[in-house]
C-alpha cells in the first residue's frame, strides 16, 4: 500500500510539473505586449509620409505677387479652394484690356458685365459726355508691361485684390468729322492704373468685377 501511495504521488507530481510548464509558457506568451497604432516605439512609419512632407514645402511665388501681399493672397486662397493667383493675374490683364477697349468704343454692355455699379456709372457718364461733344476715341493698347498685386484680402465674404498696371497706350481723340483733336497713334504713352477687383467667395459666379479705379 505504501508503495502504491508513493507511486501515485510521483505520478501526480510529474503531471503537476507538466501542467505548470504548459500554463507557464502560455501565460508568458499571452503577457507579451501586442503592438498597436498608438505604440510609437514599435509603430511602422505610415506609407505616403514622404508625399505629405513634399506638399508642405513652400510653393514658388507666382509672377506679379510681392511678399508684402502674400498674406492677403493666402487668406483668400484658404477661404476659396478654387482660387489660383497665377490664373487671377492673367485674367486681370485680360479684363484690363477688355474694359479699356469697351470704354474707348463706348460699349456699355461689356462694361456692365465687367464692372460693379459705381465703376460702371463713372464710365457711362464719361461716355455720355464724349457723345454729347461729338468726340470719339481711337486708342490702342500697345502692351501691358506690368501687372503687380498691390494689395489683397478679405472683407467679410468679399475678396478684394488691387492690381497695379503699367502699360503703353497710343491715344487719339477725334471730333465728329473724324479729325484728330488730341494725341497721336505714332507715340505711345506710359499709363499707370491701379484697379481693384472683387468677388464674393461663396458666389457660384467665378467672375471678378472691377469695383474701383485709380491712377498710380
Amino acid at each position: 500500500m505504501i508503495y502504491e501511495i508513493v507511486i501515485l504521488a510521483m505520478i501526480a507530481a510529474f503531471l503537476g510539473m507538466r501542467l505548470y510548464s504548459v500554463l507557464g509558457r502560455r501565460a508568458e506568451h499571452e503577457e507579451e505586449p501586442i503592438p498597436t497604432r498608438f505604440d510609437k516605439g514599435k509603430q511602422a512609419p505610415p506609407p505616403a509620409a514622404a508625399p505629405a512632407r513634399r506638399q508642405q514645402a513652400p510653393l514658388p511665388r507666382p509672377a506679379g505677387v510681392v511678399p508684402a501681399v502674400e498674406r492677403g493672397v493666402q487668406e483668400i486662397a484658404a477661404a476659396d479652394r478654387y482660387f489660383d493667383i497665377t490664373a487671377f493675374v492673367e485674367g486681370a490683364k485680360g479684363a484690363y484690356a477688355m474694359v479699356l477697349e469697351a470704354f474707348w468704343k463706348g460699349d456699355r454692355e461689356t462694361l456692365r458685365e465687367l464692372c460693379d455699379d459705381d465703376v460702371y456709372a463713372g464710365f457711362d457718364s464719361a461716355i455720355a459726355a464724349r457723345e454729347e461733344a461729338g468726340e470719339t476715341l481711337d486708342n490702342r493698347l500697345i502692351r501691358v508691361e506690368e501687372a503687380t498685386i498691390h494689395s489683397a484680402g478679405l472683407d467679410g465674404r468679399q475678396a478684394r485684390i488691387t492690381v497695379r498696371f503699367v502699360s503703353d497706350i497710343a491715344a487719339v481723340t477725334r471730333d465728329s468729322e473724324g479729325n484728330v483733336v488730341a494725341g497721336s497713334l505714332d507715340d505711345a504713352i506710359e499709363s499707370r492704373d491701379v484697379w481693384t477687383f472683387s468677388r464674393m467667395i461663396d458666389s457660384p459666379d467665378p467672375d471678378w468685377l472691377l469695383d474701383e479705379t485709380d491712377e498710380g
